[in-house]
């Protein structure tokens, strides 16, 4: 039996195949005038074996959000998903592999610095109560540990 393609690229994926962590080139969409996005799926658990606690994540993806731009102009967004395992990344007119990992790397580097979560307040987040800047710098930690096996999509 055939399964049927659906619209979203990560539900053609075989999340029993891969093999996190790492970093994959999940779509390329043109706009309208000529700009490319590209989105990548930055793969810190692995699917349906392991998650990430949500203060974790949200810390995580405040910090990342911010840090990011801070090494590159071409940042479009960083969200995480809903499984708990990943966030999506984002850029605009950006088809450098290599550096998308070098961003990450840096940023990664930024967040165990940090001593403190950009925006966590109630002013500017909509969950400010749910946050945990030691639980983002563990993902990190734990994520750039493995970085060199960032490229390395399946098992």
């Amino acid at each position: 039996m055939t399964e049927q393609k659906m619209n979203v690229e990560s539900f053609n994926l075989d999340h029993t195949k891969v093999k996190a962590p790492y970093v994959r080139l999940a779509g390329v969409v043109e706009g309208e005038n000529g700009d490319i996005i590209r989105k990548y799926d930055l793969r810190f658990c692995q699917p349906n074996k392991e998650h990430m606690e949500m203060p974790s994540i949200h810390s995580l993806e405040h910090m990342m959000a911010e840090f990011s731009r801070n090494h590159s102009d071409k940042i479009v967004d960083i969200s995480p998903m809903g499984c708990q395992t990943g966030y999506y990344l984002s850029l605009v007119n950006h088809d450098d592999y290599e550096d998308v990992l070098n961003i990450l790397e840096k940023t990664l580097h930024d967040v165990l610095v940090a001593t403190e979560v950009p925006a966590c307040n109630e002013v500017q987040c909509g969950w400010a109560a749910s946050h945990s800047l030691e639980g983002a710098k563990e993902l990190a930690k734990k994520m750039l540990a493995k970085r060199n096996e960032w490229t390395e999509v399946f098992a």
